[in-house]
């Protein structure tokens, strides 16, 4: 607005119209809040520098089931037939199966036993927000942190399996980034649930009743159709575990069909699906 004086008449106000401006697109938007995020991935590389061994410590728990039950029973099982017919050894058969399981456990103990005490004990995220960060990037800078603890679990487990010459395709390589769409469909499922938990004794829910029974009967250590009722083999097919197995050990062994398309589709959706609770679940607890 400026005001316009002409000689002898009172002055006149004159509104100008100005053309608004247009806010960021939802990819600059959706970038911007990643790289907020990452402060939050700073904090925990601090926090966990001076304590690295419990990081590092869950890199053993796959190569000693692998060298425990891969090497040890597959002393005694000697090979296994996969769905189309061909047999494969048994320890090429565990080997992938541990890749999602190792994704899995670095995800779900990251979100699940460290958020629950940085949102219940701590109050680290009441902090946070008091900083340009929001719930989103909460959420996000957490799935990244637990994205790089399971990529290590999953990337020691793929260096090991390659010097042992149990990757029988070249499509194996493709493991990793695999290995890193169960590791995001894990963490939203775990940031998800942790906000359900009231106290450090209901975690025996998600882990005693949810991981374990995943990790023994998803066909880690056994073709599950051959073994299992049907009944039990289309609860087991339901869950995500199951599909992330299929998908690594088809890419392993260079077998692939249809199949392992519905097992992408499937943790894709799924990880959405888990993000969006997760999301919602935040922000009933940290703004009340």
């Amino acid at each position: 607005m400026y005001i316009f004086r002409a000689p002898g008449r009172a002055p006149a106000f004159v509104t100008t119209l100005t053309q608004p401006v247009a806010g960021p697109g939802p990819l600059a938007t959706a970038w911007a809040r990643i790289w907020r995020s990452r402060r939050l991935v700073e904090r925990n590389v601090m926090v966990y520098r001076h304590q690295w061994i419990i990081i590092l410590s869950g890199v053993f728990e796959p190569i000693f089931y692998l060298l425990g039950i891969g090497l040890g029973l597959g002393g005694i099982i000697r090979e296994v037939p996969l769905p189309n017919g061909q047999v494969v050894a048994y320890a090429a058969y565990v080997a992938p199966a541990l890749v999602a399981t190792a994704a899995m456990n670095g995800a779900v103990f990251e979100t699940i036993f460290n958020v629950f005490f940085k949102l219940n004990y701590a109050k680290t995220y009441d902090g946070v927000l008091a900083t340009p960060m929001g719930i989103t990037e909460i959420a996000i800078g957490e799935m990244l942190w637990a994205l790089m603890r399971a990529a290590l679990y999953a990337v020691a487990m793929f260096v090991i399996m390659f010097f042992m010459g149990l990757i029988l395709s070249p499509l194996g390589i493709l493991m990793i980034p695999v290995s890193l769409l169960v590791a995001a469909a894990f963490a939203a499922a775990g940031l998800a649930g942790t906000s359900y938990l009231r106290t450090v004794n209901d975690f025996d829910v998600p882990m005693g009743l949810i991981v374990m029974p995943m990790f023994l009967f998803s066909g880690t250590f056994f073709p599950i159709e051959s073994v299992l009722p049907d009944w039990l083999v289309t609860i087991v097919q339901l869950t995500p575990l199951y599909h992330g197995i299929n998908l690594i050990r088809g890419l392993s062994t260079g077998i692939l069909d249809i199949g392992q398309l519905w097992d992408l589709l499937y943790l894709v959706v799924f990880f959405a699906i888990c993000l969006w609770i997760a999301m919602r679940q935040m922000e009933r607890k940290l703004i009340k």
